[in-house]
């Protein structure tokens, strides 16, 4: 059996973990302690007294890729071969030595049926578990690493077969707040394209309940492969027990329990279980800080009755910090393209690479390599099949959440480097024609936790693929002869060929004809970006991203000089112009306390293990 609490042992061994005996409020001040240690790349963190709260708590698990590989580094190598056998088969046969271990990996992957485990050891309730409140608007606590299960009530009764396509799916959990009733109720919050909902909807169907079992802990296996893009109908069970090199323990259901009730996992720290009536009225859940640097703002969610509440001896509770990237979500990333860039090119033919950029919240950027291989003799190719393989990538999974698309051709540049994000942006600019390169899709689905559209889950997307020789260079500094139309000031070179400027006014569509178009002045500077502060948005790359992409529509922020429309397609001859500023139906960015700020300073100022961090 595994034990999250021997891990944080083995990490504090390894100087990959520092305990500290402070007592610390799990509400905001242990939150403010993550996101500074993590910040200055720190090592994970055991609250060992944890204020009001019997449970210790562990943070920072995931905070450096180097950490996270040696979570992992027994089963690591074995877990990308065989990703490498399911891409080639014939690899195995061509180095058999390299893939011995392929047969034994295969068997972890298959959960296993116990009778009991350490999980079921003790009870206890939602309210004497930590109460974790990241940032001062959040509706209440949250789990913030959660493991929740769920079956679909219409597959076969053998509870393997159910097990074999499960959904095990990091939603975030609130535990208290807003008008759920005390240790009865939590709320459940699941997005757009994920897995739980397909079990949500059969359970409607059915006019049964949705039975949810939330574990928390157990090991870092279960918490990745929770948030993995796996194929629908894979289990990511599979996934867990082939990183964590043996096969995932599940508490069988006994007939003491309602019926249908599902397994638990034996080596998690705690386990949730309940059900959602799927006939009751859902309650508002959030807000809550999250990972675009924003609040997601309540909206009404499902409600998770509460049954039980269980949890090992020396159980360990884990969490993390969502706000403004980067923070320990990015590593998640960083080991999901390690592990599955390579799968890409054959579930998306023709593409060779794509980056959801984690500086731009993830799902508001999306940049990707193509191939333009329809018309080979053409000497000035357009973008042809890159549009083809664009709306595949957009009907993939977790993919058709990009907002902004960005494609360009691989045969362009076969150096081009997909993560080297200023290169591809000097790349795209210089070839990018915005008479025919913009593709629009509007009045469609978005993130859910992006406000910057019309409404919940509802904005628009724009196709940007660009493809041929350069047309233009483009500027290292500010054109000398710079004439701005009256209002906009500020201006800054964000990157070559990149104005930021600021805009008090609300009329910018009005005032963009009055560009001055003299050839000298913009034909190096094919992009505009109009930001509330424009040195903040140019001082660095992150901070251009991060305000460029998750505050824009485009179709409702995307503006032209020269702008037509011809047969529907809508283009511009001069500088493409983006609205970036904050709108007043915005959800609030995300900003410190204050008066914890302060107190963990004098933490700081006390010395101890984690000084040198905070």
């Amino acid at each position: 059996m595994f034990s999250l609490h021997s891990l944080v042992d083995d990490l504090q061994r390894s100087g990959h973990l520092v305990r500290l005996e402070d007592e610390i409020d799990a509400r905001l001040e242990a939150a403010e302690i993550q996101r500074r240690v993590y910040a200055r790349g720190g090592p994970a963190v055991l609250f060992a007294n944890v204020k009001g709260c019997r449970f210790p708590m562990v943070s920072n698990l995931f905070g450096t890729i180097e950490r996270a590989r040696y979570l992992f580094r027994h089963t690591w190598d074995s877990v990308r071969r065989a990703i490498e056998l399911k891409i080639d088969p014939a690899v195995g046969l061509r180095d058999p030595l390299k893939y011995w271990s392929a047969p034994l990996t295969a068997w972890r992957m298959q959960p296993k049926l116990v009778s009991s485990g350490p999980v079921l050891k003790h009870e206890t309730t939602i309210s004497q578990l930590p109460q974790l409140v990241c940032w001062p608007l959040d509706g209440g606590p949250f789990i913030t690493l959660p493991q929740c299960y769920t079956e679909d009530v219409s597959q076969p009764v053998s509870v393997p077969a159910r097990m074999a396509r499960s959904n095990l799916g990091m939603y975030r959990v609130q535990l208290a707040g807003n008008q759920y009733e005390r240790d009865r109720e939590v709320g459940l919050h699941y997005q757009t394209h994920r897995g739980i909902g397909v079990h949500h909807k059969a359970a409607i169907q059915a006019g049964k309940p949705l039975r949810v079992n939330i574990f928390v802990g157990g090991h870092p296996a279960m918490t990745l492969a929770a948030v993995m893009p796996l194929p629908e109908g894979m289990s990511e069970l599979t996934f867990a027990g082939a990183l964590a090199g043996h096969r995932i323990p599940m508490i069988e259901p006994n007939r003491s329990q309602p019926q249908g009730s599902l397994p638990i996992y034996a080596d998690a720290d705690f386990c949730i279980t309940g059900h959602v009536d799927t006939s009751a009225p859902q309650k508002p859940e959030g807000p809550f800080g999250d990972h675009l640097g924003y609040y997601s703002l309540a909206h009404d969610f499902p409600v998770l009755r509460v049954e039980h509440v269980y949890h090992r001896e020396g159980a360990v509770w884990p969490f993390t910090v969502v706000g403004r990237p980067p923070q320990e979500d990015t590593t998640f990333g960083q080991l999901i393209h390690e592990l599955t860039g390579d799968v890409i090119p054959t579930v998306l033919h023709g593409v060779k690479a794509v980056h959801a950029v984690d500086a731009a919240g993830v799902h508001p950027l999306l940049l990707a390599i193509g191939s333009e291989r329809y018309m080979p003799f053409v000497d000035n190719p357009r973008p042809q099949e890159l549009l083809t393989q664009a709306c595949a990538i957009l009907g993939q999974g977790q993919l058709s959440l990009a907002k902004f698309l960005l494609i360009v051709n691989r045969f362009d540049d076969e150096s081009l480097d997909l993560h080297d994000i200023p290169a591809f942006f000097r790349h795209l600019l210089r070839r990018v024609d915005w008479r025919r390169d913009l593709h629009f899709h509007t009045n469609t689905t978005i993130d859910t936790l992006d406000y910057s559209g019309d409404g919940l889950n509802m904005g628009s997307k724009v196709v940007i693929a660009a493809a041929g020789p350069p047309i233009r260079d483009l500027a290292a500094e500010l054109p000398p002869d710079l004439r701005l139309p009256e209002g906009f000031t500020e201006p800054r070179l964000a990157m070559p060929g990149v104005i930021t400027v600021e805009f008090r006014m609300s009329n910018v569509e009005g005032l963009i004809s009055t560009f001055d178009l003299r050839p000298s002045t913009f034909d190096s500077v094919p992009l505009i970006v109009v930001v509330d502060d424009s040195n903040f948005a140019a001082r660095n790359l992150n901070n251009f991203l991060w305000v460029t992409f998750t505050r824009a529509n485009p179709a409702a922020d995307i503006y032209g000089v020269g702008a037509f429309t011809d047969r529907k397609h809508w283009g511009c001859t001069g500088p493409l112009v983006i609205d970036a500023r904050i709108k007043p139906h915005h959800a609030p960015p995300l900003v410190e306390d204050s008066d914890v700020a302060r107190k963990v300073d004098a933490l700081a100022a006390r010395g101890g293990p984690l000084a040198k961090w905070l």
